[in-house]
């Protein structure tokens, strides 16, 4: 069933694509473009959710150790 999948959505989107791009091409082309596409198109996507996703993760690791040392200096800390 993927590859069935990805045939389609390859063909729409290389449909998409070369209609966007004015360019004139065969049905195969499109198709292969639109699987190109789709798999250059994953990666990036999928490394690009990875570096925000670890970038997130240390944004929010910042943002708690922040919480915890205002904490720390707002109740537990003796002058």
């Amino acid at each position: 069933m993927p590859i069935v999948a990805l045939i389609i959505i390859g063909a729409a989107a290389g449909f998409l694509a070369t209609r966007l791009m004015r360019l004139e091409t065969d049905i195969v082309t499109t198709v292969g473009i639109g699987i190109l596409g789709a798999v250059i198109g994953g990666v990036l996507l999928r490394f690009a959710a990875t570096v925000m996703g670890l970038l997130g993760g240390f944004v929010g690791a910042v943002l708690g150790a922040m919480l915890l040392i205002w904490l720390w200096k707002t109740y537990w800390r003796r002058k």
